[in-house]
C-alpha cells in the first residue's frame, strides 16, 4: 500500500494540508477578535465565507473537472489556495481576511473535488490501497490542522495562513512535476444536474438532515474557542484531541456501528448524543473544563455522523453518485457556513449559552427530518444486505471521501474496473 508512485505522495501531502484548513483557524479566532478589534460574529465570517463559497462551488466542480481534466483542475485549485492563503496572511483587517478566505474556499472545492480521483487513478495496489492512503491523509489533516494552527498562531495570527501557503506551494510544485497528465472524462457533467437532483425526496431529506446537523457542528467549531478563554497553543491541543476522535470514529467506529445496528439506528443515536453534548456545552458554557471536555468528546459523534450521513445519501439517492455528492455538499455546507455567524450574533445579543442550545435544537430537528426517511434507509440497508454487499470498512471509507468532496465518479469507475478484472481471471 505504501509503495506508491511519487505523484501519489505529492497529492496525498496536498490532501493533508488541505484538510488542515478545516480546523486551522479555530485556535486563532480569539486572537483575531482581540488584535483586530472585531466581534466574534465578524471573525466567524472566516468560516462563513469559506464554507458558503465552497457550497456554491460544489455545484460546479464536476462541471469544471469534466472539461479541464483532473490534473488541470487539481493544479488550478492548488494555485488558488496558495494565493489566497498568502493574501489572508498579509491582511490588516477582518474584512480582508474574510474575503480571501472566500477565495481559499473556491480553491479548496476545486482541489478536493479531484484529489481522490487522481490518487485512485495513479496509485498502485488497487482501489482499497488508494482509499486507505487517502483516508490516512484526511485523518492526519483533520487532527493536525488545529495543532499547526495553535503552534503557528502562538507566534502570530498570521502564521497559520503563511504556513498553509508555503506547504501548499511545495505540494503544487511536486504535483506539477510528478503527476502525469490525466484524460478528460468522456461525458461532460451538466451544471444544473445537482440542483435538479434535489427534487428527489430521499436526497432532499438527507441533505436537509445534514444542513441541520452541520448547524450544530459548525456552531461548536466557530464559537466554542471563545468561552474556553485559552491561548492559541492550548486551543490547538484541545481541537487536536477533537480531530483525533473525528478521524478514528469516521474510519473505524462508523462502519462497525452500521454493520451491527444499521444506518438509521446508528444515525439516530449519534445525532441525539451529539445534541446532548451541545446542550451540556450550552448549559455550562461558563465552566471552562466542561466546554473543553464536550468539544473533545463531540469528535466521536461528529466522526460517526459525517460518515453515515454521507453513506445514507449514497444509499437513497436515485441519481448518479457525482451528482448526488455535489447536491448534498451544496446544501450541507450552507448550514455549516451560516451557523458560526449566527452563533456570534446570538452570543452578542444574549449570552454564551444560547448558541450551543440553539445548535442542540438544530441537531434534534435533524433527527426529526431523518425520521421521515426511515423506511428509505431501512430499504436501502436491506437491499445492500440482500445483494451481499454489507458496508465494509473500505466502502464506508469511500463515503468519507464524498463527505469532503472527493470525486465519487472516479471511485465508481475504479471499483467497476477491479470487479471486472477479478471476474475475468480463471
Amino acid at each position: 500500500m505504501f509503495q506508491q508512485p511519487k505523484a501519489v505522495y505529492a497529492v496525498a501531502f496536498a490532501c493533508v494540508v488541505s484538510f488542515m484548513g478545516i480546523g486551522l483557524v479555530d485556535p486563532i479566532l480569539p486572537a483575531l477578535s482581540e488584535q483586530l478589534e472585531a466581534t466574534p460574529s465578524q471573525v466567524s465570517l472566516l468560516f462563513t465565507s469559506y464554507l458558503v463559497v465552497t457550497a456554491v462551488a460544489m455545484l460546479g466542480t464536476n462541471w469544471v473537472s469534466s472539461r479541464l481534466g483532473a490534473k488541470r483542475t487539481l493544479i488550478t485549485g492548488l494555485v488558488v489556495i496558495v494565493v489566497f492563503a498568502a493574501l489572508a496572511g498579509l491582511s490588516d483587517t477582518v474584512d480582508q481576511i474574510v474575503g480571501f478566505r472566500a477565495g481559499w474556499g473556491l480553491g479548496n472545492a476545486l482541489f478536493i473535488a479531484t484529489s481522490l480521483a487522481v490518487i485512485v487513478a495513479s496509485a498502485s495496489g488497487g482501489f482499497a490501497g488508494a482509499i486507505i492512503l487517502y483516508e490516512a491523509a484526511l485523518g492526519l489533516g483533520i487532527a493536525a490542522g488545529p495543532l499547526v494552527g495553535g503552534l503557528l498562531g502562538d507566534i502570530s495570527w498570521r502564521g497559520p495562513f503563511f504556513g498553509v501557503a508555503a506547504l501548499m506551494a511545495i505540494a503544487l510544485l511536486a504535483t506539477v512535476v510528478l503527476l502525469e497528465p490525466t484524460p478528460r472524462p468522456a461525458h461532460p457533467t451538466s451544471l444544473a444536474a445537482p440542483l435538479k437532483a434535489l427534487r428527489h425526496r430521499g436526497l432532499l431529506t438527507m441533505s436537509l438532515t445534514a444542513l441541520l446537523y452541520n448547524w450544530g457542528f459548525f456552531t461548536m467549531m466557530g464559537y466554542a474557542p471563545y468561552p474556553m478563554e485559552l491561548s492559541a497553543l492550548q486551543l490547538g491541543f484541545v481541537f487536536f484531541g477533537w480531530g483525533l476522535f473525528v478521524a478514528l470514529f469516521s474510519v473505524v467506529g462508523a462502519p462497525r456501528l452500521q454493520n451491527r445496528f444499521g444506518t438509521a439506528r446508528s444515525l439516530y443515536a449519534a445525532l441525539l448524543l451529539f445534541a446532548v453534548d451541545l446542550a451540556v456545552m450550552g448549559i455550562w458554557a461558563d465552566v471552562r473544563a466542561v466546554v473543553v471536555v464536550t468539544v473533545v468528546v463531540s469528535g466521536v459523534f461528529i466522526g460517526i455522523n459525517n460518515t453515515l450521513t454521507t453513506q445514507a445519501v449514497m444509499l437513497v439517492a436515485p441519481v448518479e453518485r457525482p451528482v448526488a455528492s455535489a447536491a448534498y455538499g451544496f446544501v450541507r455546507f450552507l448550514g455549516g457556513g451560516l451557523a458560526p455567524y449566527a452563533a456570534g450574533k446570538l452570543a452578542e445579543h444574549f449570552t454564551d449559552h444560547v448558541p450551543f442550545v440553539v445548535g442542540a435544537g438544530s441537531v434534534v430537528l435533524a433527527v426529526a427530518v431523518l425520521a421521515t426517511g426511515h423506511r428509505m434507509l431501512q430499504q436501502a440497508d436491506a437491499d445492500m444486505a440482500g445483494g451481499g454487499h454489507a458496508p465494509a470498512e473500505d466502502d464506508v471509507a469511500g463515503e468519507i471521501a464524498d463527505e469532503f468532496g472527493g470525486a465519487p465518479g472516479a471511485i465508481d469507475d475504479e471499483l467497476h474496473a477491479e470487479a471486472a478484472g477479478r471476474h475475468a481471471r480463471p
